[in-house]
């Protein structure tokens, strides 16, 4: 497992086995797909001095562990912004789907306004994930790097803090971005955060949004989520995302919550 993605061409990528979740081999995790579609947005069309600011993926159906096909259009563009939009393919199946604004940076004398405490140094020793009897560990949990600063894991419930990076890049033989490092590890956000019984009920997320207010500097991140539900409801698993600089964007999941 050298990468989670081969490109094939043609916007065909194949998948590795380090894109497989905690629920099944067979299955990704949504991080890699929610990475592959940030990077072939990047590479769509791309406008010297803009940045994506927002993504938000749906994911109408689970991602399978095989050959995938990435199409990304432009929705509308102006000189100051740019909505795209982007869809993952298997077997003809639509998987995942995606919205990007794309926007002209902002200038250098931006007040730099973040709020809140830093998040603690990354942990000198690397923290077991574990995610419950029958877990698939072996490959998106195995595929990246984890060291909680509170909790012991997945498993454990409440608001959780973790660093994660990747030991594998996102596709072979490219150099992986800012952008797509922080949607590798998004979705992992509602694990780091959880507050539900999901070994006894269906906890599964949705769609994912990520919005950066700069760019994630370096291979370490650091996920600070927690949940919120209700009864009769839904979930959000709401979190911020930090590099060693500091506080650099914000995470939004909703969560179904359903009997087995």
């Amino acid at each position: 497992m050298d990468a989670f993605y081969r490109d094939l061409g043609d916007g065909r990528f194949e998948s590795s086995t380090a894109t497989a979740g905690p629920w099944s081999p067979e299955l990704q995790h949504a991080g890699p797909p929610s990475g592959l579609i940030g990077a072939v947005m990047e590479r769509h069309r791309p406008r010297e001095g803009f940045r994506i600011a927002r993504v938000t993926l749906d994911i109408p159906r689970p991602v399978p562990v095989a050959e995938l096909s990435v199409v990304v259009t432009t929705v509308s563009s102006s000189a100051r912004t740019e909505l795209l939009d982007a869809e993952i393919t298997a077997g003809g199946r639509s998987v995942m789907r995606a919205r990007a604004w794309r926007v002209l940076a902002g200038p250098a004398d931006t007040p730099a306004l973040r709020h809140g405490v830093q998040a603690s140094p990354v942990p000198g020793t690397e923290t077991p994930p574990p995610m419950g009897a029958g877990a698939h560990t072996a490959g998106y949990l195995s595929a990246m790097e984890w060291r909680f600063v509170s909790g012991g894991g997945f498993s454990e419930a409440g608001p959780g803090e973790a660093w994660g990076r990747q030991r594998i890049p996102l596709i072979a033989d490219a150099e992986d971005s800012p952008v797509t490092r922080a949607l590798t590890i998004a979705d992992t956000n509602w694990a780091v955060g959880s507050e539900l019984d999901f070994v006894h009920r269906l906890v599964i997320n949705t769609d994912i949004t990520v919005a950066l207010h700069r760019e994630p500097v370096g291979e370490w991140l650091c996920l600070r989520s927690e949940t919120v539900a209700s009864p009769g409801g839904s979930g959000l698993a709401i979190g911020r995302l930090d590099d060693l600089s500091g506080d650099c964007g914000r995470i939004l999941q909703t969560l179904l919550i359903t009997e087995r």
